[in-house]
């Protein structure tokens, strides 16, 4: 079993070391690590901007819900503050058990915390990330797993606990709109604490950050990426809570949890949602690819001939050739993570929620396309390849053509010759 890990590490790390992109030129990192403060009303942002694409799986528009697994025992000890520990914490929440799934799904995303997922880079140096982590203030000590950094970070000035809620005559619509009316409890509740995994093939994934602090961080984390993506950056966004009376579950991208102090649930739920953010990087590229390249065909199609010249040919065939290395080393990084052999408890969660961002189905999409761009590959190298057979044929007939005027020419000479002899 621990051979298989080592081939299956090693995999990975080649993976990671096959997609090209430019090095940045950021230099040694310069400040402090973000505190979870409030970013001032009106202050310049500079983080990444949003991208225009989203995730290839059918769960990001319709409502599917999922069931998780009962939370498993907590092995660790947490690293959160006592005020998301206390029973009066999870009593915000214990007052939505009467409202149906459906209903969870239409309430104000903007009233929960959120979840999200960012592939900034080709990997991170994780190394070297703990060194710089450990002399931040208001960070707890970073601990690693395996390809994973895990870290909290919260404000070193407390804020009051909200009381729990009332309860209320009507157990559906009031209850519902009790917990909009709490949302500025529940917001002061979260804003004290937020947790990151970042994942050492270029994901980061926020639990409880803001947009402003999610972008902050980011800039800080710059210095620790290799081959960044600049401002092609993927995302993933979910929002979550807590509640000890549901079973977990995850319902149109909303994330329902038992127990805050488990942070092996969210770890293991990040390496899914960080999963499904790689994925949709290379599904754009393949996408982009496809698109670049779908000319080709039809020009052949209505021509007969490829209008690109022998270097512009073989470039072409150089890109897919990358592009088809980079998406099947891809695959070992989608692979089931090395935690779970350690830590099989966690992994029907892991299958669950992996289940719920459609990987496999969107893997097995992913390798039919680049089958298409195999068959486009193929195409240009028999296309090349009979190019410069019928160069070669042209320069034979030109050659014994050339020889054939030579022949001719010195028939005519000796012709000369012998008739000069006769007179």
């Amino acid at each position: 079993m621990s051979s298989g890990r080592q081939n299956s590490q090693a995999m990975r790390r080649k993976s990671r070391q096959a997609y090209h992109r430019l090095p940045t030129d950021d230099g040694p990192m310069a400040g402090s690590f973000p505190t979870r403060a409030v970013v001032p009303a009106g202050a310049p942002t500079l983080g990444p901007p949003k991208p225009h694409k989203q995730p290839n799986r059918t769960t990001k528009t319709a409502q599917k819900l999922t069931l998780f697994p009962e939370d498993a025992p907590v092995t660790q000890p947490s690293q959160l503050p006592e005020e998301l520990l206390l029973p009066e914490a999870e009593d915000l929440y214990d007052q939505l058990t009467q409202v149906p799934p459906e209903r969870i799904g239409k309430l104000d995303r903007k009233k929960l915390p959120r979840v999200t997922a960012y592939c900034t880079a080709n990997s991170y140096r994780l190394d070297d990330l703990i060194s710089f982590l450990k002399a931040r203030p208001n960070v707890t000590p970073p601990k690693k797993f395996d390809e994973c950094l895990y870290v909290a970070l919260y404000s070193s000035v407390g804020q009051a606990i909200p009381q729990p809620m009332h309860s209320h005559t009507h157990p559906g619509l009031d209850v519902l709109e009790a917990f909009r009316a709490h949302s500025e409890a529940l917001t002061a509740l979260q804003h004290n604490v937020g947790e990151l995994f970042c994942f050492e093939y270029g994901v980061l994934v926020f639990w409880g950050f803001n947009e402003d602090e999610e972008k902050s961080i980011i800039r800080e984390l710059a210095a620790f990426e290799d081959e960044s993506l600049g401002s092609d950056v993927e995302t993933e966004e979910f929002v979550f809570h807590y509640n000890s009376n549901y079973q977990p579950r995850i319902y149109n991208d909303i994330i329902s949890l038992k127990n805050p102090a488990n942070y092996m649930a969210k770890l293991t739920i990040s390496h899914a949602i960080a999963q499904s953010t790689k994925l949709t990087l290379f599904e754009g590229l393949i996408e982009e690819t496809i698109s670049a390249t779908k000319h080709i065909p039809q020009t052949m199609a209505t021509s007969g001939k490829v209008p690109m010249s022998r270097t512009a040919i073989t470039k072409k065939i150089g890109q897919l050739f990358i592009m088809r290395i980079n998406v099947n080393l891809v695959s070992n990084v989608l692979d089931t993570p090395e935690i779970f052999w350690s830590e099989p408890a966690l992994e029907p969660l892991y299958q669950a929620i992996r289940g719920y961002l459609e990987i496999s189905q969107r893997v097995e999409l992913l390798n039919q396309r680049v089958s298409v761009i195999s068959d486009l590959l193929d195409m240009l190298k028999e296309h090349l390849t009979s190019t410069h057979g019928e160069q070669l044929e042209w320069i034979v007939i030109v050659l014994i053509g050339f020889e054939i005027l030579i022949g001719l020419v010195t028939i005519l000479f000796d012709y000369v010759a012998w008739a000069q002899g006769r007179d």
